[in-house]
């Protein structure tokens, strides 16, 4: 789509001719193969070793659910399901097993290819069905920011420096303007994540799409010396999980919002209840770019894996860096829940553990940190950005919540 700047030749001809087909589970509105990145529904495979299945401990709430006017738990029987919105999460993990046994040795956020004594990671991801809310809203200045964090947040995760972006965007009939719009979002994403879109394609396909609509993808590529991956291999008992907030929904899991909003009976103009936005503006409030703040994190020391918190949420990521024989315990009330994930489920009463699986609930990433590491990146925390010890990680397997 946008012309691109001096590349550098030998990462280009590398990648271009060495490549491997990935696969992941699909979207969020959309089943997608040929994706690096982890995309709603986690599991994606890469070159890192495939994370162990995991459960969600229903014990323990993660937060106290409201009550509707009958008295009834937000959580009761009849809630909406991310499923009921048209996406399967265990089909897709089924999926994912078939894939693996033709492509063995592949599991992470990004895919890793060897290049002298360092590691290309590439990625790859659309924004699902909040495309779906940038049509009803008119809102297309920030979508491009959600194309680009969705990849360069994944690669990110294996200490890799984005070095470049391509974008592909596809429509019946091409409205230059609107377009233009998009790729000033796709520009911001990019100087927010200091890397170069390199370019892209325009594709345009009359009859394909709806008139006024389009669909977005993106893929990004990076670099991070072999000494330096974060792979996760030295994580053990006693490390402690530090959670960087989010803006709000990101871009997962809009299938299940859609569901919700069309429950309610609001629209996307009316007001988020309790708040000064509306849903519309808290919907569409675009992913943030942790690029900078995790290298940042990462050059300072401690830190032995990172995850993506998209689609599958705490259940499904976090376990995903950790060795076999580790999970995580959550500390309930240990950070700020947003007020738009509070009116998603008691709107849609979903329980507790639908809403772990689906979104990333105000923590859009989480670093696996030693205990010494900790204490100084919460210290830094408390100046440029905000940052939560939200939980540790034990022995045994999955995600529990105490």
């Amino acid at each position: 789509m946008v012309t691109s700047v001096n590349p550098n030749t030998e990462l280009s001809c590398c990648f271009a001719s060495s490549l491997r087909p990935s696969y992941s589970k699909p979207n969020s509105s959309q089943t997608q193969l040929c994706r690096l990145s982890s995309g709603s529904l986690s599991n994606t495979f890469s070159g890192l070793s495939m994370a162990p299945s995991t459960e969600i401990s229903r014990s323990r709430p993660i937060f106290s659910l409201s009550k509707n006017e009958s008295g009834e738990s937000a959580s009761g029987n009849g809630g909406l399901t991310y499923k009921d919105a048209g996406v399967d999460i265990d089909a897709g993990s089924e999926l994912v097993r078939r894939i693996a046994k033709m492509a063995p040795g592949i599991g992470g956020f990004g895919g890793l290819y060897p290049l002298g004594d360092s590691y290309l990671v590439a990625g790859t991801d659309g924004v699902g069905t909040k495309l779906k809310l940038a049509f009803d809203t008119g809102i297309h200045e920030t979508i491009g920011i959600d194309l680009v964090a969705m990849s360069v947040n994944d690669i990110v995760t294996s200490g890799a420096k984005p070095l470049f972006f391509l974008d592909y965007f596809a429509t019946s009939r091409l409205d230059v303007d609107l377009a233009e719009k998009v790729v000033k979002g796709i520009v911001d994403g990019c100087q927010q994540s200091d890397c170069t879109l390199l370019g892209g394609e325009t594709a345009e396909m009359p009859d394909f799409y709806a008139d006024g609509e389009y669909d977005l993808s993106g893929f990004a590529v990076g670099i991070v010396k072999k000494d330096s991956v974060i792979d996760g291999k030295n994580i053990v008992a006693g490390d402690v999980l530090i959670g960087l907030p989010s803006s709000g929904v990101h871009s997962n899991g809009f299938s299940l919002v859609r569901r919700v909003l069309a429950h309610s009976g609001l629209s996307l103009k009316d007001q988020l209840p309790g708040e000064a936005i509306t849903l519309g503006e808290a919907l569409m409030a675009p992913t943030v770019i942790y690029v900078k703040q995790v290298l940042d994190i990462i050059s300072k020391g401690g830190v032995k894996g990172v995850a993506h918190i998209t689609g599958g949420g705490f259940t499904d990521n976090i376990p995903r860096v950790f060795p076999k024989g580790l999970g995580a315990v959550i500390s309930n009330g240990s950070w700020e829940i947003l007020p738009v994930f509070k009116w998603i489920q008691e709107a849609g009463r979903i329980e507790d553990a639908e809403m772990m699986r689906t979104f990333n609930m105000g923590i859009g990433m989480v670093l696996v940190v030693s205990k010494e590491a900790s204490h100084r990146i919460l210290e830094d925390g408390n100046g440029a950005y905000k940052a939560y010890r939200i939980g540790e990680v034990v022995r045994g397997e999955g995600v529990s919540y105490s």
